[in-house]
């Protein structure tokens, strides 16, 4: 018995080819060649015919083959120090999209326990991934120390720590926005303002400790010694608590929301209202951040803005050769009911 398969069917069993696309919209395999190359001498017609033959017979061109004709990959690599924290993953998906936007697809290399090491490691990685650039995203403040060299030959770009004069940096204004959250509490007439850090090692928290410290010292307030927690709601909670116990204490900055959280739970375990014992701002404003009772002051990060601001100055170094300036995001604050002005 003699078995006749469709062409579509035996295009599927063994995978189909640009010759198949040829046969099925009657064109040259040169003609198929710069359709899939998105090259655009070719008739409207004709590529309408082609695409649909790719549809149909579930054609998809070949990257790698592409990529040797073209010298891109078309795919950027994203090294990144956690997943768990709000801020990284919003600047993820504003990476994602914005390279889809751009026609790149993304390669993600989580570094858990950030070192010179492991980083070095993941680059290496990603090179044999094939990607054109790569952005890094390690709030540890790795990217200062000397001894730490990436590899040469790939375009990168760093988000959220520092890096010299060696790759340029997109960051959130942190240093602005704890200005802001500071003056804010001193502006309502607080006396001063306690702050709870993030982690000794992140370069934003660090940034924000800074500027809070310098805004204290620059209207002449007391500086208080710093809390410092890991940027959970547990951490704020347990140093809210010794907070609580303080009658001194009216107005406190978490360096993040989450923290803010729990000092909130904290103030109100301790029989101390907010915001009328005790003023609170947080940063981030993430969305749960209105429904926080009450809803949090915050400083509001523009994670978009980063993530895309990000990708395109690495496609600028991929696609021309050129490195684009180091460029900050501008804050905002954000004012809610978790803040007033102290008892009389």
């Amino acid at each position: 018995m003699t078995t006749i398969r469709s062409e579509a069917t035996s295009a599927r069993r063994r995978g189909p080819s640009m010759a198949d696309v040829a046969r099925a919209a009657n064109v040259s395999g040169q003609t198929v060649s710069r359709v899939s190359n998105g090259r655009h001498n070719v008739d409207p017609e004709t590529r309408e015919r082609v695409l649909e033959a790719m549809r149909r017979l579930g054609y998809r061109p070949n990257s790698a083959a592409r990529a040797l004709r073209s010298g891109r990959f078309h795919s950027i690599g994203v090294i990144m120090f956690t997943l768990s924290s709000f801020g990284n993953m919003r600047t993820l998906d504003a990476i994602a999209i914005a390279a889809a936007d751009a026609g790149y697809s993304i390669t993600l290399i989580p570094v858990p326990h950030p070192t010179q090491g492991e980083i070095s490691v993941a680059f290496d990685r990603l090179s044999e991934e094939a990607v054109d650039g790569v952005i890094i995203i390690v709030e540890a403040h790795l990217l200062d120390e000397n001894d730490v060299v990436l590899p040469a030959g790939l375009p990168v770009v760093v988000v959220d720590s520092t890096a010299g004069d060696r790759y340029p940096v997109v960051d959130t204004d942190q240093a602005h926005g704890a200005r802001l959250a500071t003056e804010h509490l001193l502006g309502l007439g607080h006396r001063t303002v306690w702050h709870l850090a993030g982690p000794e090692r992140s370069y934003s928290a660090t940034h924000r400790r800074e500027s809070w410290e310098a805004t204290l010292r620059a209207h002449g307030a007391d500086v208080p010694r710093a809390l410092v927690g890991d940027w959970s709601s547990e951490s704020g909670h347990e140093l809210g608590l010794r907070l609580a116990a303080d009658p001194e204490v009216t107005a406190i900055f978490a360096a993040n929301d989450q923290m803010a959280l729990g000092v909130l739970r904290a103030m109100h375990e301790a029989g101390r209202s907010v915001p009328g014992d005790v003023s609170v701002v947080g940063f981030d404003d993430m969305e749960e951040s209105r429904s926080f009772w009450p809803p949090l002051t915050t400083v509001r990060q523009f994670f978009g803005e980063v993530g895309r601001r990000s990708v395109e100055a690495l496609l600028h170094e991929v696609e021309s050769g050129e490195r684009d300036e180091s460029m900050l995001v501008a804050t905002e604050l954000v004012v809610r009911a978790s803040t007033a002005a102290p008892r009389a």
